[in-house]
């Protein structure tokens, strides 16, 4: 069984402690409604500071009511739980941090809470730092980057706690002196640590209020960058990103030193006028197996077939040794989507390679892979020592969810049969190519659709000894908790992404549901938090469930 060295965990100093707001609300209960609420009505009306006095008219705010408040804590997507001052009232709002305290105007109320956008801070929040990003105060791509590490941990942490024991139905007992929850597994590479990047293109660079006055004409003020947060159409510029890889970063350099050059008819997409060549720019960095050396593959998605167009960036850029792959995506869809529908090799290799686990995974330009590979390595460890492989080649295993097969292939060695199944006909390619290419033969991969089983589902794979299930954020149907239920496996292995729905599933496999007389039958015996995006709302959680 594998074991996780110690310098991976980081106990971490007391949590915040929660208020009590006489709304009743909690951290888990606002996470769960907003994660199902993506969109926020920025209009507010613009009005006067209010002065609430507890009564029954001013406890409850009104759409553009200014008010003062104070951060208590993170809640889903990094979005600040805060309480009026004066009545305890709930609110959300985006970039406030734990202790802060600012004026805040009301955008949107939604039941018994409301969400609020920041007007000033009155006096800053603790644990603050310095962002080393020029553009952390406006990109969304890593939102808590000026809070301190150690504070981004305890909220995640915190975070996780207080949705399994409110959602998931577990006490504090439970998780801490049975000491099933373990302390969250730090990321020690902070920045420069993800391995993909997608940058949109755009007609107009979004400037904040106070640059407006900085705006230029013509194709100087074209954009190539990140979106602003809650908006499709509006992109940051960004020059340089300190989450990206140091060779990604010299390949974005070089396309905005020259692509808004007026003689290379460059035009940006624009996704109002659905005009316009350039839609993406995506930059993927992967690993020479036998060098060690960095890949870099660009990929430019494109309005239609142009590859004149392309010449000259392709012939900049394959002058960069670690640049082996340049593919051109075309998409002709009004959407905004990255994929294209045909696909067109401009320079070097279709894919590039990367190693995780000993194994070795090629990746083509839509294929999915883990975005922080070393971080993957923590994970995947993890994984492995929950399943409590045997090692003796007997078992099977059920890989739900599996993507292009990275969990099932890490495991297929130490195992009898890997079963995996995914939606995505892609996924399902790649994962049998991927086994290929590893010459592993014990491992077999089916695609369909796990929302939509029926009780056909099961019968063509022996039982499971163990069960990895790795569901996207929206968890696992109904059905399939049913399926699982029936199935009875000696051990379920839960990777989530979303620790909301998690702690849902984790309830139903466990207590059961009473409204649908169903009986669980699983106790949950460890529950391991994992920062894989550091200065990201993002927690991936790795639970282990036994059968009663």
């Amino acid at each position: 069984m594998a074991t996780i060295s110690s310098h991976c965990f980081r106990h971490l100093p007391p949590r915040i402690p929660k208020f009590r707001a006489s709304s009743s609300l909690s951290l888990s209960t606002l996470s769960c409604s907003l994660a199902q609420e993506e969109d926020l009505d920025r209009n507010g009306n613009a009005s006067s500071i209010t002065t609430t006095n507890g009564n029954s008219s001013s406890y409850f705010p009104k759409r553009g009511q200014t008010l003062e408040l104070v951060c208590e804590s993170l809640a889903f997507k990094g979005k600040g739980l805060c309480k009026v001052t004066d009545t305890g009232f709930v609110v959300m709002c985006d970039r406030a941090l734990p202790g802060e305290r600012f004026i805040g105007r009301v955008t949107r109320k939604k039941g018994n809470y409301a969400e609020v956008s920041k007007v000033k801070t009155i006096s800053p929040p603790r644990d603050i730092v310095d962002a080393p990003c020029e553009y952390a105060s406006h990109c969304g791509g890593c939102k808590t980057q000026n809070l301190s590490y150690e504070a981004q941990l305890r909220a995640k942490e915190d975070q996780v706690r207080e949705l399994v024991v409110h959602v998931g139905r577990f006490s504090h007992k439970e998780l801490e002196l049975e000491g099933v929850m373990k302390p969250i597994v730090t990321c020690h590479i902070q920045f420069h640590y993800r391995n993909k990047m997608e940058f949109s293109f755009g007609p107009y660079k979004w400037l904040p209020k106070e640059s407006l006055h900085e705006r230029q004409a013509g194709s100087d003020n074209y954009a190539l960058g990140l979106h602003v947060p809650g908006f499709f159409d509006k992109v940051l510029n960004v020059d340089k990103c300190l989450l990206q890889s140091d060779p990604a970063n010299k390949v974005l350099a070089a396309v905005q030193d020259c692509w808004r050059d007026p003689q290379l008819d460059f035009s940006p997409y624009d996704v109002h006028s659905h005009k316009g060549f350039l839609k993406h720019l995506m930059l993927r960095t992967g690993r020479d197996v036998v060098t060690g050396h960095p890949e870099v593959m660009v990929n430019f998605v494109t309005s239609s077939n142009k590859p004149e167009l392309l010449k000259f960036l392709v012939d900049k850029l394959s002058a960069f040794p670690e640049v082996v792959s340049i593919i051109n995506n075309v998409n002709t869809s009004v959407g905004n989507t990255s994929v294209g529908e045909e696909e067109y090799t401009l320079y070097g290799k279709s894919c590039i390679t990367e190693t995780l686990r000993g194994l070795t995974f090629q990746i083509s330009a839509n294929s999915f892979f883990q975005t922080n590979t070393h971080q993957a390595e923590v994970l995947y460890e993890l994984i492995e020592e929950y399943a409590g492989i045997t090692g003796d080649g007997s078992e099977v295993v059920l890989d739900l969810f599996c993507g292009t097969g990275t969990i099932g292939l890490a495991l297929a060695n130490s195992v009898k049969h890997v079963y995996g199944y995914e939606v995505v006909p892609q996924a399902i390619a790649d994962a049998r190519l991927n086994a290929e290419i590893n010459g592993i033969h014990n491992a077999t991969y089916v695609q369909g659709d796990l929302n939509k089983i029926d009780e056909n589902f099961g019968k063509n794979f022996p039982k499971p000894d163990i069960v990895i299930s790795d569901p996207n954020r929206p968890g696992m149907h109904m059905k399939l908790i049913k399926f699982l239920l029936k199935l009875k496996a000696p051990r379920i292995v839960y990777v989530s992404c979303n620790p909301a729905t998690c702690a849902r599933d984790l309830d139903y496999l466990c207590h059961g549901v009473a409204e649908q007389n169903i009986e669980g039958c699983y106790k949950l015996v460890g529950l391991q938090p994992v920062d894989m995006f550091p200065h990201t709302p993002h927690i991936e959680c790795v639970c282990l469930l036994e059968l009663c």
